[in-house]
């Protein structure tokens, strides 16, 4: 096991008596630690959050839940910025040069972008989000609106309540077929989950051995964006839970190849691109633009490819 990774270590006994004899009472606790706990943490929290959002969602109405939705989406625009504003990391612009930043990260979009649209990447996910709804898919909730509705000894107030709802509802995520329903949870809460700076970042320090802070911090806001999108988008979002093991197992497998010999300006091109890309869903969530965020996944690939090529060309 390696040192600063222990979760806790035994405390000095407890001693008690009375002048005739001593009791002590000795609590050990077991320390884990291994590469990919972090990972593991994470995978935890998005399926309990999931599992807590469909048990309570179905309870709030359809302006809640859409209310919920754009909450998500400024806070995903802002993390966005956050880590977009990675593009200013000194170490990165050292390595590359003052003004070399903010081209990597558009060239690294538009590289990976083109050659995820030819790859049809988002297509691809969107059919195998298809598959997997239709082996696992679970009955439609009752529409409680239309059959209160449809009562004889329904209201006029009732009535009324019941048509602004659909009203306000009408674009509403929750109004999709099931199918494009789950499909559109499992993807937002993949990219949402997989693309961001703590991924990258506190996966890669997982597998160096630089502790698991990073995942931690990320697993909780994980659980929350989790139970927002789950009362909203169903059983779409505990299938993510696959996807964050995949990506954040295969990052921290990295880490662990790689050592110590990552340079931090590449660290930094990745967490800007990944912030860009955290904007074009937020706009999704937003309901502004459909942008085809995973098309643009390739890129993650290209930005620290390129930062080499500027590098050497120094």
């Amino acid at each position: 096991m390696r040192p600063g990774r222990s979760w806790g270590a035994p405390p000095p006994n407890i001693a008690s008596g009375d002048g005739r004899g001593d009791r002590r009472i000795r609590l050990v606790l077991v320390s884990v630690d291994f590469p990919g706990l972090g990972t593991v943490i994470n995978v935890i929290a998005v399926i309990i959050g999931a599992l807590a959002g469909m048990a309570i969602g179905q309870r709030f109405p359809e302006r809640t839940k859409g209310v919920v939705t754009d909450v998500l989406g400024l806070v995903t625009i802002t993390m966005a910025g956050l880590s977009a504003a990675a593009v200013t990391d000194s170490a990165f612009r050292a390595a590359t040069g003052s003004g070399a930043p903010v081209l990597i990260v558009l060239g690294s979009l538009l590289l990976g972008g083109i050659a995820g649209s030819l790859l049809r990447i988002e297509a691809r996910l969107g059919s195998l989000a298809t598959l997997v709804h239709d082996r696992f898919r679970r009955a439609e909730p009752r529409d409680r609106r239309a059959t209160h509705r449809s009562l004889p000894h329904a209201s006029t107030l009732d009535r009324s309540i019941a048509e602004v709802d659909d009203a306000e509802a009408a674009h509403s995520p929750t109004r999709l077929p099931a199918r494009e329903r789950f499909i559109e949870g499992w993807l937002s809460a993949t990219l949402l989950f997989c693309v961001g700076p703590l991924t990258i970042l506190g996966s890669i320090n997982d597998g160096l051995g630089r502790g698991i802070d990073q995942l931690v911090l990320k697993s909780v806001l994980d659980g929350f964006a989790a139970m927002a999108f789950a009362s909203t988008f169903g059983i779409g979002v505990l299938f993510s839970a696959v996807s964050v093991a995949v990506v954040q197992g295969l990052l921290t497998v990295l880490g662990v190849v790689l050592g110590e010999f990552l340079p931090e300006a590449h660290i930094a091109a990745l967490t800007a691109t990944g912030g860009v890309m955290l904007a074009g869903i937020g706009l999704r969530l937003l309901r502004v633009r459909d942008i085809p965020v995973a098309d643009m996944l390739p890129a993650l690939l290209v930005a620290p490819l390129l930062t080499t090529v500027v590098v050497a060309l120094r």
